[in-house]
Formats: structure tokens, sequence, C-alpha cells
């Protein structure tokens, strides 16, 4: 072989490695770009506190009230994003320190229409708008916040990912979505106007995966 041949092949050698490690670096799994999955609802609950005040706070009972997460989506990708849904109708009081008939007596008011209005608003939505990935494993998540028919932003302090579970924490003021802290006692106690909220969210499958 000629030394101008051996040039000719090495040279469509070397073509054909630089093509080939294209080729290799464009083919990225899918995850790395991210995938919308469904939440695992089996698995996925929304924990509400509400804390007491007022002059005699002692004798009445802060509110532990719980939902499983409905429905929604999660992407934890480039174009990161989350939708949760839960149904009004779910909520539970779980408040260990109260009756069964104290608890339900609790219920009733939190899901009639001095408070959450069941009724005619039942559902609770929350849609991301902004994604910001602050360390490993933490995000802030700011979106638009549907409760009681009114829609104001909040943001969500979230952690985790290790095997597709989260957690959320928000808190907010129950007066920006048109309720009325409860008062007893003749305003001697009442509930504060800021509410916690923790949410457990696990990922499920792939929403685009057939079965």
């Amino acid at each position: 072989m000629t030394p101008h041949l051996l040039l000719i092949r090495i040279h469509h050698l070397g073509v054909r490695l630089i093509m080939g490690a294209l080729l290799a670096g464009l083919a990225v799994p899918s995850t790395a770009f991210g995938q919308e999955r469904v939440i695992d609802t089996a698995h996925s609950i929304i924990t509400l506190h509400v804390f007491k005040s007022g002059l005699f706070r002692a004798f009445a009972d802060n509110h532990v009230i719980q939902a499983p997460i409905t429905g929604g989506s999660l992407e934890d990708g480039q174009n990161a994003r989350v939708q949760l849904v839960v149904d009004v109708q779910n909520l539970r009081v779980s408040d260990p320190g109260l009756s069964p008939a104290q608890r339900e007596q609790v219920q009733s008011r939190m899901l009639g229409p001095d408070v959450l209005d069941a009724e005619h608003f039942p559902q609770i939505r929350f849609q991301s708008t902004a994604v910001e990935h602050i360390k490993a494993d933490a995000w802030l998540v700011r979106g638009d916040l549907t409760l009681r028919g009114q829609t104001h932003e909040v943001t969500l302090n979230v952690a985790g990912g290790q095997g597709g579970a989260y957690r959320a924490s928000t808190s907010l003021k129950q007066t920006t979505f048109g309720i009325t802290p409860i008062s007893i006692a003749g305003g001697t106690v009442t509930v504060k106007d800021e509410v916690q909220i923790d949410s457990d969210i696990v990922a499920g499958s792939d929403s685009g995966a057939t079965h």
C-alpha cells in the first residue's frame, strides 16, 4: 500500500471515529431530560397543621388534617414541573387528643360553607410555574394554588428525590383565600391565620407508559 492510500484510510477511519463519538453523545438517555410521571396516589399524602391562639388557647386543640393526594404528575428533568390535586371531601381530622365525636364536629365545620365549602369548591389544585434547583436534592417550586375558588402564588420547599419520594412544605394564610379563621368562646380561642402544609409525594410510573 502506498503512503498516499494509507493516509486516505487513516483519514476515513478518523472521520468514522469522530462521527461515532458524536452519535454516542447524542444518545443521552431520556431520563436526563426528565420524564413526566404520575403521582402514586396510594402513597402520597398532604398534611395540614392548624394552630390555636387566644387567651385560653391552652384549653383548645391544634388540628392535624390529612388527605391522600388524588391526582397529579411531576417531571424532574430540564423542564421540571409539578401538578397536584386533592379532593376536599377526603380531608380527615386526625387529632389524637379529640374524641371521635369531637373530630367529626371539627371536620363538619371545616368542610362546611364557613371554611372550605367543599360542596362548591370540591378540589384543591397546585400547578407549578417555576422550579429552582438550589442544591443537591433540594428545590424551590413556585406555582399557583387554587383553594376555595381563589388562586394565589405559593412557594414550596421540596427535598428528597431518592426512589421518587419527595417532601414539600409551605405555609399560607387562610384570609388570603377568603377564609375567616374559626373563633370560639367569644373570641378567647381562635385558630391562627397561618396554616402549615406538608406533602409527602411519591412519583409513580411514566405517564406515557402503557399497561
